[in-house]
């Protein structure tokens, strides 16, 4: 007995324990709440986020103050049914959590080990929006239980779903319902019907991919998974839900803009950036009238963007498709991205960008990555001498590009013509472990299937991007090491105080003396290679084009032209190529007369940006050049031999067959100078017999009147 009273009372202190806690947990819960400033919900017009260059100068301004505010009284109430039904079905009994999504939201938390779902109502996805980041923290989720209580507190359920409808983003540039209805169906919002309403609800999901104007039959499915929830809920019929299936979608969109200011690509870009890397909100640095210092060259910037306008820099794309193309620029000592281009043609907000998101095979560029570095590390120079013969392993055959087999090639001559079977044979020599993990040192993400022979080629299951190949070959000009490219130098708030800043990271991925032995060879590339077109006059530039062959058999074309080049201050990465490759859509020509091209066009649009400077090569000497020069000058008497077996095959030919073959214009200039010679010994033996005869009749003359 006496310890049954006991257990009891030690119980009842335990109760009064957590009863006292759970009190002044609410107190102070309340005490937050009741602090908690959430008037900036009064005004749903963002304030501009600015822009600015490396020079700390006014580059752009983003601003999607073209939010037209809508009363509720304007929204159907089939609209607001819609995304109840689809993102908070009990928004209208709750008071702003949904305790049930949140169990079952921490129930599958708890099994995966992380933060990986939540339970979040239409009232926290307003605060989120507005007042917090995308984060998933509990700190964070704290944060928004305040601010959602807050909300529920201070406005009605009509208020809270006039402001969530009036902040949301629909895709295609559209922020609020009412621009989401102009856009998509070219009318206000207190006109769309059942059907259009839902294809606007099931949009909030995910407003890039559902987009009718890019995945029509998609946006319809999910117009009709709303459909089917709002019957389920009770808000439309059956007969409802089959006549709106039916009804055909008309998309009437008006244009609008995606952000008042310039740049579109870069900030684009940047957006992406403080998103992923600094984990702000789309609606932070677009409403949040943020100070973002960046890495842009304003100057380079025009340049990319007026050479993509030029029409005559691209071949001529075939029907359907345009011929698509994304360039990068970053300096090599800092990483920073100085100017980059995500496509050609019409930009729409956030699109897709190719300079950063893309993933293509990169061809030969791949080589100095994959081979050559590697192979100088382990010590191969430059002009040793590589095997260029048929090879065989285990079925996988590597040919030329001219489908010839030289014997063997130096280094030198194997990069600057960009032979492929001396480079599969140097990555199998050398072993496949040391290629891949050169790459990888170099930021290039490779998977175990990537461990390929034609990885020498630029063989990948997923391929890379413009971004990777630019911060990988940076190291080369910058004496072996990388820095991470990025954009984003600082953010600041309207204040003035810093939120987020760059720190630096680099890291040595290959020794100094290796890093100017690749540099010594692309320079060959530019110079008497494959990336002669980039060539520009009192320049010095390296670098390294790459082609990749079609997915179907044909004797001509490629799928991707890829040129990687640099000079000391600045590297550069073009990718042209079709966004889907097929029988109709492939490029004919080769990366040595595209990719080239539009990097020497854009460095000398940017002028004195980009100024003439040699590269570092101090670690070579003197022996490289010496060797270099002795190269040149067997070509050139190569050159000579061949010349003279020519005019000799011309002279036999024109000796048997009795017919004068037409001489060239060097033997014409050799005859004429011949004839000129015999024209003036001519002249000067007729001159001699002429002054000779002369002085005969002189002496004659004398003898007679001496005589006389």
């Amino acid at each position: 007995m006496w310890n049954w009273r006991y257990s009891k009372k030690f119980l009842l202190k335990i109760m009064a324990i957590v009863i006292a806690f759970t009190i002044c947990f609410l107190i102070i819960l309340n005490v937050f709440i009741w602090n908690t400033d959430v008037s900036k919900l009064e005004n749903p017009v963002p304030q501009p986020t600015i822009i600015y260059d490396q020079a700390g100068s006014v580059a752009s301004k983003i601003s999607t103050s073209n939010i037209e505010g809508v009363s509720i009284k304007q929204i159907p109430s089939d609209l607001t049914n819609a995304v109840i039904s689809t993102e908070d079905q009990r928004f209208n009994d709750h008071h702003g959590i949904n305790y049930v999504g949140i169990a079952r939201a921490m129930v599958k938390n708890l099994f995966s080990g992380g933060l990986v779902a939540g339970g979040s109502t239409i009232t926290q996805q307003l605060a989120k929006n507005v007042f917090l980041t995308q984060e998933r923290t509990y700190t964070r989720k704290f944060k928004e239980l305040i601010f959602t209580k807050k909300i529920e507190r201070t406005y009605s359920k009509d208020k809270i779903m006039e402001r969530y409808l009036n902040q949301i983003y629909f895709g295609e540039g559209a922020w609020g319902i009412q621009r989401a209805a102009q856009v998509y169906f070219g009318k206000d919002v207190n006109k769309l019907t059942l059907s259009e309403s839902a294809m606007l609800a099931g949009l909030i999901k995910a407003p890039s991919i559902l987009s009718p104007f890019k995945n029509y039959d998609m946006a319809i499915q999910r117009r009709n998974i709303v459909l089917s929830l709002m019957k389920n809920e009770g808000y439309i019929s059956q007969s409802d839900l089959e006549k709106a299936k039916q009804q055909t979608i008309v998309l009437k969109g008006k244009q609008t803009e995606d952000y008042k200011g310039k740049y579109p690509h870069y900030v684009d870009n940047i957006i992406d950036e403080a998103i992923n890397k600094y984990h702000l909100t789309q609606n932070e640095v677009l409403s949040g009238g943020l100070r973002i210092y960046t890495e842009l060259n304003p100057t380079m910037q025009d340049a990319v963007e007026e050479v993509y306008k030029s029409e005559n820099m691209f071949p001529k794309s075939q029907p359907v498709q345009l011929i698509q193309s994304g360039a990068i620029f970053i300096n090599p000592s800092t990483g920073g991205i100085s100017a980059l281009i995500g496509g050609r043609g019409e930009h729409s907000f956030r699109q897709f960008n190719r300079a950063t998101q893309l993933k293509r095979q990169p061809g030969s560029i791949m080589k100095p990555l994959s081979v050559y570095t590697p192979a100088l590390e382990q010590g191969y120079d430059i002009f040793d001498m590589l095997q260029d013969s048929p090879l065989n392993i285990d079925g996988y055959q590597p040919q030329n590009y001219d489908n010839q087999f030289r014997g063997s090639v130096s280094m030198y001559d194997a990069v600057i013509h960009s032979y492929n079977v001396s480079a599969v044979w140097l990555l199998q020599k050398m072993g496949l472990e040391h290629g891949g993990k050169a790459v990888e040192r170099f930021g290039v993400t490779l998977e175990q299937k990537d461990y390929i022979p034609g990885l020498a080629l630029g063989g990948m299951n997923k391929g890379t991007s413009p971004l990777q190949m630019a911060q990988a070959f940076s190291a080369f000009p910058n004496n072996g090491i990388m820095v991470e490219a990025h954009a984003i130098q600082r953010i600041e708030n309207a204040s003035g105080v810093t939120l987020e800043k760059w720190n630096k990271k680099e890291s040595r991925v290959t020794e100094p003396s290796v890093a100017q032995k690749i540099t010594f060879m692309l320079k060959g590339v530019v110079n008497e290679g494959t990336g002669v077109k980039a060539q520009i006059e009192g320049r010095e530039i390296a670098g390294k084009t790459g082609t990749t062959q079609l997915p179907f058999s044909s004797q001509n074309g490629a799928k991707d032209h890829w040129f990687v080049g640099y000079t000391p201050q600045v590297v550069g990465a073009i990718w042209l190529g079709y966004d889907k490759t097929d029988q109709s859509h492939y490029l004919s020509s080769s990366s040595s007369g595209t990719a080239t091209v539009i990097f020497k066009e854009i460095l000398l649009k940017s002028g004195n940006e980009v100024p003439p400077k040699g590269f570092d090569l101090s670690l070579l000497g003197g022996n490289y050049i010496k060797q270099l020069e002795k190269k040149e000058k067997a070509k050139e008497e190569k050159r000579k031999q061949e010349k003279r077996k020519q005019e000799k095959r011309k002279q036999d030919n024109e000796n048997q067959s009795g017919i004068k073959v037409p001489k060239s214009e060097e033997n014409k200039r050799h005859e004429h100078k011949k004839n000129l010679k015999e024209i003036k010994n001519k002249n000067k033996e007729n001159k001699d017999k002429k002054e000779k005869k002369g002085k005969n009749d002189k002496e004659n003359k004398d003898k007679k009147e001496n005589h006389g």
